[in-house]
């Protein structure tokens, strides 16, 4: 075999490790009470839970603690099965948190409290209107 063969090889062969060694670190999405249960096995593992923010009736956001310094801060969230959860996250809280639609904690359970290692946030787009008004002349 030419060494260049040989090179080949060796290279689509680290590449495949790559992959498998990526693809055991994929998550899917579980409820709190499913993170729950498998924290109570001792699986503690990285797991994503997709949510929404506790809101009042008039849609203003509840239960969100900052710390003093405002370098940690813990929410609310609620999940698919309208399962209210506390989530504690040990950084600032990210720009537009308030405004999201949409949230999904990464992290696992730590006694009761969720603790999030990684908050992705889905906002509403700043370029959809609501209604689309036509006048006629």
């Amino acid at each position: 075999m030419k060494k260049s063969h040989i090179l080949g090889i060796v290279i689509i062969a680290i590449a495949i490790g790559i992959i498998i060694s990526t693809a055991g670190d994929a998550s899917s999405y579980v409820t709190f009470g499913q993170a729950k249960e498998m924290a109570s096995v001792g699986n503690m593992e990285k797991i994503h839970v997709v949510g929404m923010l506790k809101k009042d009736t008039e849609g203003n956001v509840m239960g969100v603690e900052s710390a003093q310094n405002r370098l940690t801060f813990s929410f609310v969230m609620v999940d698919s099965e309208l399962k209210e959860q506390k989530v504690f996250f040990a950084e600032p809280m990210p720009v537009d948190f308030l405004k999201s639609e949409q949230v999904v904690v990464i992290g696992a359970y730590n006694n009761e409290t969720f603790v999030a290692d990684e908050i992705l946030l889905k906002c509403p787009s700043k370029y959809q209107e609501d209604e689309i008004k036509f006048t006629s002349n």
